[in-house]
């Protein structure tokens, strides 16, 4: 992309130093409050955030959180806060902030009798305020008398129960969540344990199908227990030590005497391999009873997570900035065991062992690519590497590289091949180590070959490959069979197009000439499904017509969750080529005014994320500023409708974290970021494999949103972005802010 300068001529602000006076390390540092109590777990758990308060550490294995929806059913999350009772304690691998399913759960309650099993008869109601959400702890008062907290590791968690004072004999229960399949729990009184096995299904593709795997648990007390019995659905066995079910909720029960304080403690340990190296991940990870230094070792986990980056002062949009932290730090999950285990991909049955890794799974790639992974190359390279060897594991373990891997299964979720972008991404901004020869095999598998029928049907390589090789485009004849989304063939088209220069690109570096020759023409085909006679994407027949009648603000079949108005500026890596092909720059300006005029631009699906930083290459980022501030300030909220929409796996919230750092990576696969607006007057960035890059925009946090220079280290950037060796460089970047936007060149 060429150099465009956007900023007018400025004095150099090398003199002033954050390191100076109210420096934002000085004044975080002095701050009473770590930064994971800085986190409203509550945030998107309603509306359509999908969120929940997931307690532990970050990427764990096991999210602990209370349940008020029993079950593992499509797009439900465990928690919703407009709910009156809480059903147990789960031990989830929902994905956070989607529309995907639970798998492989198991809930425990604390009961102060057995007259009631399973979580959709022993709910309890709870006092709202008595709730303490924290990402490291959560605590809340029962109205059965009982006080819970809970608190997890990596691969375990611990909970601490007090029963009500009195009460001499206390009861628990461990609910398995099936879904379906056959599902085991069992009460070993020789090892004092309570154990179970959920076997986990596919969705998207092959629905309904064994994943080969299950959620393995084992449940241990700090306290002698008697037997109590098991349940399936209604049907109750008391003084029973074993039951076995098929698709239904299954579960067992213990009770035990109860000390002087009431108090029982039990720890828990998770696996995705068996019940061997669950014990194995509890005993490595939580060998004691010791709750409240377990919660002090996720606390410590979560405040060094959050510390990459470090806001000044107390504005209460800190609150909004470091939830949306936590969240984009959940996912994708660990999937291996502290031995290194974990099944393998597409197979399940079969294990493999991570060497010098942790095997990584749960990519909701299609929304991630955009912004978390990104963000993950500044703050956590050392854990996106990891992420990158696992899904090469996938691919050299399933033949192809997965386009959404979840639940440890190829899925036919979503469009485009976007885990290109991410290994891409990932090599162009420096970070090494992982087998490039292998990843960019897989990269060219994809791009070249379709997989026979059975493999192609369960998941396997990119959809409607042949049209899209064949007309340089998806035409509406082919209606894209065995997808979750049929249809869509125009947003295939152009994610092709933007998948095929990541293609390139890594065809470029490591000197496939050819290759990179090819699939950089190949990322043209943007142009075969951009209709210039009306300037949008639209529908396009195999003989070239285009689609009638044709109205680009209204939703199409062929447009992936959106509208062709929308999809028409998803030409990420040629925003130049696309303004030329669309006129102009003005015209382009327009086309972006009509966009945010018509209230079509939709923040809460991710299509729309990359819209407003168009502006910058259209030669008006006072547009691109304005804007993203008003969506930074309309569009999150603290509070439990905080989210326009779905986190889907937190690339909602990486949107606003970069974008309140004052830059977006509209382009993954290139080293370089929009500017937008910062949201702060003083940040901190501690890269992880950099130096602390200072952030200063002074009166950002009173109004003055519009940028009138930028300095990086004394330097004034005559450009509309920064590239990712500045960002890590460390050093000063100073922005001129303004309430009054500058005039366009």
């Amino acid at each position: 992309m060429p150099l465009r300068p956007l900023f007018t001529i400025c004095l150099i602000l090398s003199a002033l130093s954050p390191l100076q006076g109210s420096s934002a390390a000085a004044q975080v540092a002095k701050s009473p409050q770590s930064l994971a109590d800085q986190v409203n777990e509550m945030i998107g758990t309603a509306a359509e955030g999908q969120t929940y308060p997931s307690t532990g550490v970050p990427f764990a294995m096991t999210e602990w959180t209370p349940q008020t929806r029993a079950g593992e059913d499509k797009c439900v999350s465990p928690y919703y806060i407009v709910d009156k009772q809480i059903q147990g304690f789960r031990g989830s691998h929902f994905l956070s902030g989607s529309c995907a399913q639970d798998y492989g759960s198991f809930t425990l309650m604390p009961l102060k009798d057995a007259a009631k099993l399973g979580a959709a008869q022993w709910g309890a109601g709870f006092p709202r305020q008595s709730e303490l959400a924290r990402p490291y702890k959560y605590s809340v008062d029962l109205d059965s008398g009982i006080h819970a907290e809970i608190t997890g590791t990596q691969r375990a968690g611990i909970m601490r129960f007090r029963y009500p004072a009195g009460q001499t004999v206390g009861f628990l229960g461990l609910e398995g969540n099936l879904r379906l399949g056959h599902g085991t729990v069992q009460i070993d009184v020789k090892r004092q344990e309570i154990t179970g096995e959920n076997p986990v299904h596919r969705i998207y593709a092959g629905d309904g199908q064994p994943a080969g795997f299950s959620g393995w648990v084992v449940v241990r007390f700090d306290r002698p227990f008697e037997v109590g019995g098991t349940w399936a659905g209604a049907n109750r066995a008391d003084g029973k030590t074993e039951q076995v079910a098929d698709a239904m909720p299954l579960g067992a029960f213990v009770s035990f005497a109860l000390p002087k304080d009431g108090l029982v403690r039990v720890r828990i340990g998770t696996s995705f391999v068996s019940l061997e190296e669950a014990r194995k991940n509890l005993e490595e990870e939580i060998p004691g009873w010791d709750f409240d230094g377990v919660a002090a070792k996720a606390h410590a986990a979560w405040d060094k997570a959050l510390g990459g980056v470090e806001v000044a002062g107390n504005s209460p949009d800190k609150v909004t900035f470091y939830t949306a932290m936590y969240h984009a730090m959940l996912l994708p999950r660990t999937f291996s065991d502290v031995s290194g285990t974990y099944p393998k991909f597409a197979d399940g049955k079969a294990i493999e062992r991570a060497e010098g890794f942790i095997y990584y799974c749960d990519f909701s790639a299609w929304d991630t690519f955009r912004g978390v992974h990104p963000l993950f190359t500044i703050l956590e390279p050392k854990r996106d590497l990891d992420m990158v060897k696992s899904l090469i594991a996938k691919g050299e373990q399933g033949g192809n590289l997965p386009i959404f891997p979840a639940w440890n299964s190829y899925t036919t979720e979503m469009t485009g091949d976007h885990t290109t972008a991410i290994i891409t991404d990932a090599y162009v901004k420096g970070i090494r180590g992982f087998d490039t020869a292998a990843a960019y095999r897989l990269m060219r598998k994809n791009a070249l070959e379709k997989p026979e029928f059975e493999l192609y049907k369960n998941g396997r390589g990119r959809r409607a490959l042949d049209s899209y090789m064949k007309y340089g485009y998806i035409p509406l004849e082919d209606k894209v069979p065995y997808a979750f989304h049929a249809n869509e063939q125009v947003s295939r088209t152009l994610d092709y197009a933007y998948d095929d220069f990541e293609v390139s690109v890594m065809a470029k570096a490591l000197g496939h000439s050819d290759d990179a020759a090819l699939f950089a023409k190949r990322s043209e085909d943007w142009r075969n499904v951009i209709d210039p006679a009306v300037g949008f994407a639209r529908g396009r027949h195999s003989d070239g017509s285009w689609v009638t009648p044709f109205d680009p603000a209204a939703k199409a079949s062929y447009i992936t969750e959106s509208t062709p108005f929308v999809f028409t500026f998803f030409v990420l890596h040629d925003v130049p080529g696309l303004i030329g092909f669309l006129g102009g720059p003005k015209p382009f300006e327009a086309k972006l005014d009509a966009l945010f005029a018509k209230a079509l631009y939709d923040h809460g699906n991710e299509p729309s994320h990359h819209i407003a930083y168009l502006y910058n290459e259209a030669g008006v980022p006072s547009k691109t500023q304005s804007h993203v501030h008003e969506i930074m300030t309309t569009l999150y909220h603290n509070a439990p409708n905080g989210l326009a929409g779905n986190d889907d796996a937190g690339q909602m919230s990486a949107w606003y974290v970069l974008s309140a750092m004052g830059f977006y990576p509209v382009t993954p696969g290139t080293p370089r970021y929009e500017i937008g607006t910062p949201h702060f007057d003083e940040m901190v960035l501690h890269p992880e494999n950099g130096k602390p890059l200072h952030i200063m925009a002074k009166g950002a946090e009173a109004g003055a949103f519009y940028v009138r220079s930028v300095t990086w280290n004394g330097v004034r950037l005559d450009r509309s972005y920064l590239l990712h060796q500045e960002i890590v460089g460390g050093g000063n970047l100073v922005f001129e802010m303004s309430k009054e936007p500058i005039a366009a060149k």
